[in-house]
């Protein structure tokens, strides 16, 4: 005989309190310490205020018996024990502080303990107001829910001096499982569907009963009938009868109530579909609609053209009925983002049909957002590279700037930062940015159809997009130099489920003009060669393609996953180019040349990973241990001996290794020396390879208030050795070695929209051993650091 034993609600105990004794060494001062630190647990424990007569309900716990081993028993014990009412009072090692608040209050309306009573109090629950009858009935009716049609409870009452404890015993006999299973056999429409559903049953032969598989069985069927036009049908028309027989076996019968109205037992066909897409609540369309594809299209194509809202509809006249293909056509129809709402209506169809075939008329109204919108932004601007400072940005979006849907967006960025020292009494850098940028979006691939790609997605619920951007920047660093960004950038971006999302861009090319340098960075190069290939080959011809699985919109998950991988190649198109037409460089030790431009060759793979486990199964709960992994590698060769500056890496900061500087760690084991070597630490501390790994701790303090501990490990290497900076270059025997580790705790101010976040790590470990400065580090940054 199994049994399952639950320890029981913590009972009364003592445990010690503070006190002072007139005389340390006095026998008679300890007993009096000990008398009071009693006395004090006693109060505390709340026991003095059960009525007289009563006692104090302190739990109750489940013992399942079975004669035989039970599937899932943990999922059993948890079932039967949460209908167990009342709950006892709260209490933590015996004590019960809420019942002792309660008891503060007791006969006062006004005071201390008036008001500890009202905020932290909790009235005594008591042995009377258990219903152990009830509750043992509620128990007996989950047995039967799951599959133990023989079970029985009993139950005991075990008393202390002023506590009772209600102890509920359930014996389970054998479980009945399933023996046969009959779907519907009759030779009607709807019992036609449901057969073709079968093979996706949840029901199995051998499987125990359960109630809740017999419940989402039938969500399925419908699931299943309204995506084949069953619009009426509802779960509560399907009838499962179940016959036990010996040996605990029971057959089950699948069948459509004899009461299910006649609208229900048949599909229906689609008619008129209607598409207003500027419908308000006081809508009075009598215009004539325009005829496009046998869709009635409101109000007219000065907004949006027909084609743009038919290719995100997929709701199509003459069709059958299927809910899978309504609620694509709100989700694609909403991610145009040029509604505010979208609401479906369906009315049966007053028209005939010549077959005999019920049918459906659907409106579909669209409510718009404001078409243009102007925008400013005033706020901190907080970098991964350790810049921070005030920046503002001018914002303008067209959100159908072609009558298609397209969203045209244009902004304009100025601001001023200042990156702190590097922890070595360096200064910091100060720079100012000023650009423009624009983007026009369209909500569909711009793509030649391929014969095994529909570029519609038709089975997606999410609007694919084509993004072609163009911008331009010019970035001060003061006393070194200026540089002018000028980008060009063609990709597509498309979801084939909420949480896969792929972006594939073609066409990547940023051209940096180096301008205005001083005698100071002048030097600088010359006397670093790699740094000065990385600022020379800064015309990047780039594609790249990047996937993301991101579990966290699925909000209610216990354990999220995200994973980002990206793969990015620049200059082997244009290389070929060059070689395939006799182009010869200038110098050995240069290029091949685009426009008189020498541009940059490499390959470049990105790995992220991120866990986010939530350790309280309430889904609101912030208390969760989170982890990160980040791995990068960047290969130059042909064209490149080093990659360009700015895709190199660098570590440190405060969405890095928090105890170290941004860009102060590496690569490998270099470190500056000199205070030459501490100014250009911005420059010298960049890499080609990065691993980095983050473990953090995040609790719930009080409202809007979430507090972390954390630990940071990591480090970036140089993919080729540079005499310039030692010990920099990559090695498999000795890498793990060389990551430097921090660890610290943090505040984090988060109203859901801004976080604000304070975080003061120490270093563990620096890449060559003991850190030169064991000083804390103060990060304050915007939001949080993953």
């Amino acid at each position: 005989m199994l049994i399952h034993y639950r320890r029981s609600a913590a009972e009364p105990c003592a445990a010690p309190l503070r006190g002072r004794a007139g005389n340390s060494g006095s026998r008679l001062g300890a007993w009096a310490v000990t008398a009071l630190a009693l006395l004090g647990l006693s109060a505390c424990s709340g026991l003095k205020y059960v009525p007289e007569g009563q006692k104090l309900y302190t739990g109750s716990k489940v013992i399942i018996k079975s004669p035989e081993k039970i599937t899932n028993e943990a999922a059993l014990q948890t079932e039967l024990e949460s209908v167990i009412r009342p709950k006892p009072n709260a209490s933590f090692l015996g004590l019960r502080p809420k019942l002792y608040f309660w008891g503060l209050g007791q006969g006062k309306t006004k005071g201390l303990g008036h008001f500890l009573a009202d905020k932290f109090g909790e009235a005594p629950v008591l042995l009377k107001d258990v219903k152990i009858a009830a509750t043992s009935g509620l128990i007996t009716n989950r047995l039967y829910n799951n599959g133990f049609f023989k079970g029985t409870v009993t139950n005991e009452v075990k008393t202390q001096e002023k506590t009772a404890q209600v102890n509920y015993t359930a014996n389970t006999g054998r479980v009945y499982t399933i023996q046969e299973i009959h779907f519907p056999d009759r030779d009607t429409l709807v019992d036609k569907d449901i057969r073709a559903t079968q093979a996706g049953s949840l029901l199995k032969v051998g499987d125990a009963y359960n109630l809740n598989t017999f419940t989402a069985e039938r969500v399925r069927i419908d699931n299943d009938l309204k995506n084949s036009g069953y619009f009426y049908f509802n779960p509560d028309y399907i009838l499962f009868q179940v016959d036990s027989t010996l040996n605990n076996k029971i057959n089950v019968y699948l069948r459509v109530k004899a009461k299910a109205p006649d609208k229900a037992t048949k599909p229906y066909w689609l008619e008129r579909i209607r598409l207003n897409t500027n419908y308000v609540l006081t809508d009075t369309t009598t215009r004539q609609p325009i005829l496009y594809k046998k869709y009635e299209y409101y109000p007219d194509e000065k907004v949006f053209k027909a084609k743009a809202i038919t290719n995100a509809t997929f709701l199509y006249p003459d069709s059958l009925y299927r809910r899978r293909r309504r609620d694509q056509t709100i989700s694609r129809l909403m991610s145009l983002n040029t509604f505010k709402f979208v609401e479906i209506r369906l009315r049966p169809s007053a028209a005939g049909d010549s077959a005999g075939r019920a049918r459906l008329d659907a409106d579909v109204l669209m409510t718009q957002l404001k078409k243009k919108s102007l925008r400013a932004d005033l706020q901190l601007v907080s970098k991964s590279n350790g810049f921070t400072g005030p920046g503002l940005t001018l914002s303008f979006r067209n959100r159908s700037a072609l009558r298609g849907g397209e969203q045209l967006l244009v902004n304009a960025v100025a601001s001023t930062e200042t990156q702190s020292g590097n922890g070595n009494g360096a200064l910091g850098l100060t720079s100012y940015e000023f650009g423009l940028n624009a983007q026009l979006v369209f909500p569909r691939l711009v793509a030649p159809n391929l014969p095994l790609f529909d570029i519609k997605l038709p089975n997606s619920d999410f609007q694919p997009r084509t993004t072609i951007g163009a911008g331009y920047r010019t970035v001060t660093r003061a006393n070194y130099f200026r540089e002018d960004f000028f980008n060009l950038n063609y990709g597509y971006t498309f979801k084939t489920k909420i949480t896969n999302e792929q972006e594939i861009r073609p066409i990547d090319i940023t051209y940096v003009r180096l301008a205005d340098t001083t005698k100071a960075f002048n030097d600088l190069l010359k006397t670093r060669r790699y740094l000065r290939s990385a600022f020379e080959q800064q015309f990047i011809l780039a594609s790249s393609y990047r996937y993301t699985y991101n579990q966290q919109v699925l909000e209610q998950r216990r354990q999220q996953i995200y994973f980002s991988g990206q793969v990015e190649g620049s200059g082997n198109v244009a290389s070929l180019i060059a070689q395939a037409t006799g182009q010869s460089r200038n110098l050995p030790d240069q290029g091949y040349t685009v426009l008189g431009q020498q541009f940059s060759q490499y390959l470049k793979f990105d790995l992220e990973l991120r866990e986010y486990y939530r350790i309280s199964q309430n889904p609101t709960s912030g208390n969760r241990i989170v982890a990160r992994l980040q791995a990068g590698i960047g290969m130059p060769y042909g064209n490149s001996v080093v990659l360009p500056y700015p895709k190199q890496y660098g570590i440190g900061g405060p969405n890095s290794v928090r105890a170290f500087a941004a860009r102060g760690i590496g690569p490998g084991t270099y470190r500056p020396q000199t205070t030459e070597q501490s100014l250009n630490q911005f420059y010298d501390q960049v890499g080609d390879i990065r691993l980095e790994g983050n473990v953090e701790y995040r609790q719930d303090l009080v409202p809007y208030v979430k507090g972390a501990l954390f630990v940071d490990a990591g480090n970036i290497w140089l993919a080729n050795p540079d005499p310039e900076r030692e010990g920099g270059e990559f090695k498999a025997n000795s890498f793990l070695k060389q990551l430097a580790v921090g660890y610290g705790a943090g505040l984090r101010i988060d109203v859901q929209f801004f976080v604000i976040r304070f975080d003061y790590a120490l270093p563990f470990k620096a890449p060559y051993g003991t850190p030169d400065n064991p000083a804390g580090r103060f990060n304050l940054a915007i939001g949080y650091p993953f």
